[in-house]
């Protein structure tokens, strides 16, 4: 348990980590001085900067000397589109452009900056940036939506010690950079790794690729973080069939995993001595609100847990919304350069999940107050349908969708079905006349940047009128 200073910001912070190295995939280290070299050619003492982030050493090294710095950061999935980018960029007007992917941009100059190219502005345009703005995070990391989630230094200096409040990060851990930087789960990976960890392994590799599995080998990674669809990819890939003598601790935040897999997990976990941690959390709480301990895990199964330190949980009397209140909690969203220059935190964040809370205080997530059905004048809860038919026929993944309040759709993902199994459950079981259902099959799922399922995609690509 590390206490948080109260006057240093986050680039000080990761600055006296004294046992803090950063190692790209070949091997090679280096110290948060090392990456810091040659001065930023910033504009203007204060601008906007849009960083198309992956997750190599180069990018690191730009988001850890942009930290130091006053300026705006908008962190961005560079795979973004082309006419997505060029669109964000004309309503925002950023001042500075990192883009590795990019070799020249109309209107700004190209900047050679230690082993990466900036794009600075010919002509920036001044606006008004509130003082406690620091990082903007997309809403939508797939579609380069112009809604950003606007964050605060204090936000991630909050929420980073709340996490290392009770996740066991030490000064000897070596940690992956799995997850992309732009999304919250990867950049809390990052912050708290560098605040309190050691060794930061820079990769762009992902757990389906053979260079993964030898990068593990090589640095003997200490913990692995993961999305629900990580774990469902990794159990396919025979995780669980291995052991991992480095491999200290496992976490998995950004929705539900399927309770048959995560027993496995759990009991895979206890029996070599490996801890592994479920948490909740939005962008819009910079990352974490709950997580549930892992000797808990067995028993409170499918639970958030409690609120992390310094935060709060209520459920609201009328709807069953879960509530939250921290300082962790963002000071609302830009959809313009206008709204940069506000900063208002709301008294607590409204989550758009349905939750409960058992005799112990435990949580549990029962749905999104968004995937909910009227049929016949009866609300179903889409999640909930998605994981009895996960519960029933454990060996095929469903997403489920509802349409117009007139039917449901089932999709059956890689894996052929009877129809007439999955009605049979669903009448059975939830009382869902067959009439109103409509099964489909596809081959694969489609993804938001953050590694959840895209209902929206998966609609257009059956033609549905969502």
């Amino acid at each position: 348990m590390i206490a948080a200073a109260s006057m240093d910001g986050l680039y000080d912070l990761i600055t006296k980590n004294k046992h803090l190295r950063y190692l790209d995939v070949n091997g090679m280290e280096y110290t948060a001085l090392d990456l810091l070299g040659e001065e930023l050619p910033l504009p203007n003492e204060r601008g906007l900067a849009f960083l198309y982030l992956d997750n190599s050493v180069t990018a690191v090294s730009a988001l850890v000397n942009f930290l130091k710095e006053k300026w705006v950061l908008a962190l961005l999935s560079p795979k973004l589109d082309g006419a997505f980018k060029e669109q964000l960029e004309a309503l925002y007007c950023p001042a500075i452009i990192y883009d590795h992917t990019r070799s020249d941009k109309s209107g700004y100059e190209k900047y050679k900056w230690q082993k990466a190219t900036l794009f600075v502005s010919r002509k920036p345009k001044p606006y008004l940036l509130h003082q406690d703005l620091k990082i903007l995070l997309s809403t939508s990391g797939s579609t380069g939506s112009p809604k950003f989630v606007k964050l605060s230094e204090k936000n991630l200096i909050q929420n980073a010690y709340a996490i290392l409040d009770y996740l066991p990060i030490k000064a000897t851990d070596v940690t992956p950079l799995n997850l992309p930087l732009y999304y919250s789960y990867g950049l809390s990976i990052f912050t708290t790794n560098a605040i309190a960890g050691a060794k930061l392994v820079c990769t762009n590799s992902d757990v389906m690729q053979k260079e993964f599995w030898n990068e593990w080998d090589r640095f003997q990674y200490t913990s692995l973080a993961g999305v629900p669809y990580i774990y469902e990819m990794l159990m396919r890939l025979g995780f669980l069939k291995k052991q991992y003598p480095s491999l200290r601790y496992l976490t998995q935040a950004g929705g539900k995993l399927n309770k048959n897999l995560l027993e496995q997990y759990a009991l895979y976990a206890a029996e070599n001595g490996i801890d592994y941690y479920v948490m909740y959390g939005q962008t819009e709480a910079t990352a974490r609100m709950a997580f549930l301990p892992p000797e808990k895990l067995l028993d409170k199964l499918g639970a958030i847990g409690k609120p992390i330190k310094n935060g709060t949980f209520h459920l609201d009397e009328a709807t069953g919304e879960l509530l939250y209140a921290g300082p962790n909690v963002h000071g609302g969203y830009a959809n313009g350069p206008k709204d940069l220059a506000h900063f208002e935190q709301p008294e607590y964040l409204r989550t758009g999940d349905l939750a409960m809370r058992d005799d112990e205080g435990f949580y549990y997530i029962t749905g999104r107050m968004k995937r909910i059905v009227k049929l016949f004048g009866i609300r179903i809860n889409l999640d909930e349908i998605e994981q009895l038919l996960k519960n029933n026929f454990s060996q095929a993944n469903f997403i489920c969708l509802g349409v117009e309040d007139k039917y449901i759709v089932v999709v059956c993902v890689k894996h052929e079905m009877a129809d007439e199994a999955i009605k049979e459950v669903l009448h059975k079981k939830v009382h869902i006349h067959p009439n109103v259902l409509k099964i489909y099959s596809i081959n694969d799922v489609t993804l938001t940047a953050n590694g959840k399922i895209d209902y929206n995609a998966t609609g257009e690509l059956l033609g549905l009128p969502l």
